[in-house]
């Protein structure tokens, strides 16, 4: 059975002594349910397994019921520890206070319930962490698939994982495109937008924020101003609107707005973004192309090799806290800028042969660059650097 990396570190932590609630966050259909029920099959002690899904939110009784359950099974057993799972917990109003509640009263009780929440709205589970769960939990993010675990889980090479992405339940539908993009446009991207966004903030005009990300994700891997990106919108808004809803598409791990390192943060919240998904399926389900269509050589072929790895260095740098930019001066330009610390990375990607880039030498003669790597069929190929670990990068 495929089992992420993840799993290894949530079995680990609730190996310690040291007892913290733990949050998997993540997008939808990444596989949290999934994982948890992988974790079940280790322990050694009693957990009880509850979901939130069809409970009416209203119910502010629930979540102290299935505690209260979890403790009976603690007792009645002798162990040691039991282990409380609740899913789907952002479906309970203030839910986050209910928990507070409860874990602060097993602390003064040493009554040993570990705890593990999760969630499809990550909107609603960090809101909840902030507002009353400070200094009681540690998350595990459960970003998008990477391509060795697309390989390792369904054999995808990595042409697949190019055009298709790495959405797990996408995986079998691969050989019907079209039933594929109607799988990602249906039951990803409608219902995480819908469920997520548009039901749970104040959202003035769905239409454009979902035209938003259809734009942003036409243009993945392009530095695009929100002026010119109104002029691509049925509903034209104004820019401060589309700010916002980009702010929250990159919540949810859909589409980021890349900022320009510049050295100084006043620069850098003012810049032109540079959109790129999380995804790559993103890119590719609002084409008219098919997977033959973006062969190597193809027009298309190296802003999708871009975008693809600029949804590797988004997904890898969100759960290790890299900051990822781009680096733009006049006609000079380097893809993506990787900052850890005191250190810089600038990366360029080329899908074919390298040639000379004055843009990395600019950036390097500006600021003091750790690192200068360049994605291409003379140095390293994009299908090498997508198996690669970011963090290594910076040893």
């Amino acid at each position: 059975m495929f089992e992420r990396k993840q799993l290894k570190i949530l079995k680990n932590r609730l190996e310690e002594k040291t007892n913290h609630i733990q949050i998997l966050s993540g997008t939808r259909q990444v596989g949290k349910t999934t994982l948890v029920e992988q974790l079940l099959q280790y322990i050694e002690y009693p957990y009880q397994f509850s979901t939130a899904d069809n409970i009416p939110s209203s119910d502010s009784n629930w979540i102290s019921t299935q505690w209260e359950t979890a403790r009976m099974k603690l007792k009645t057993t002798g162990a040691a520890a039991v282990l409380l799972v609740i899913d789907e917990v952002q479906k309970i109003a203030k839910w986050s206070d209910a928990v507070k509640k409860e874990w602060d009263e097993d602390r003064r009780k040493n009554i040993n319930v570990k705890v593990i929440l999760l969630g499809s709205s990550a909107l609603l589970i960090d809101k909840g962490l902030t507002e009353s769960l400070t200094g009681r939990f540690e998350i595990i993010f459960l970003p998008h698939w990477d391509y060795i675990e697309m390989h390792e889980a369904f054999g995808f090479t990595e042409e697949q994982y190019l055009y298709f992405g790495s959405y797990p339940g996408s995986a079998g539908l691969i050989n019907d495109e079209k039933r594929w993009k109607d799988y990602i446009l249906n039951s990803i991207i409608e219902t995480t937008i819908s469920k997520d966004i548009v039901m749970l903030t104040s959202i003035q005009k769905p239409a454009l924020l979902k035209n938003l990300f259809e734009v942003g994700c036409i243009y993945s891997s392009q530095i695009l101003s929100y002026t010119k990106i109104i002029g691509n919108l049925s509903d034209r808004g104004n820019t401060v609107t589309l700010a916002h809803y980009q702010f929250l598409l990159e919540k949810i791990w859909f589409i980021s707005g890349l900022q320009k390192y510049s050295g100084s943060k006043i620069s850098v919240r003012n810049s032109i973004p540079k959109w790129n998904v999380y995804n790559n399926a993103f890119f590719n389900v609002y084409s008219n192309l098919s997977l033959k269509d973006c062969e190597p050589g193809s027009a298309i072929y190296g802003r999708m090799v871009e975008s693809a790895i600029g949804s590797c260095l988004l997904n890898q740098c969100r759960i290790n806290n890299i900051s990822l930019y781009y680096w733009r001066d006049g006609n000079r330009e380097v893809d993506f800028i990787l900052k850890k610390g005191s250190k810089l990375i600038s990366l360029e990607v080329k899908s074919g042969t390298i040639k000379n880039n004055k843009g990395l030498s600019e950036f390097s003669g500006r600021f003091k660059t750790f690192k200068t790597i360049v994605i291409s069929n003379d140095t390293i190929s994009w299908k090498d650097f997508i198996k690669i670990d970011i963090n290594s990068l910076f040893d």
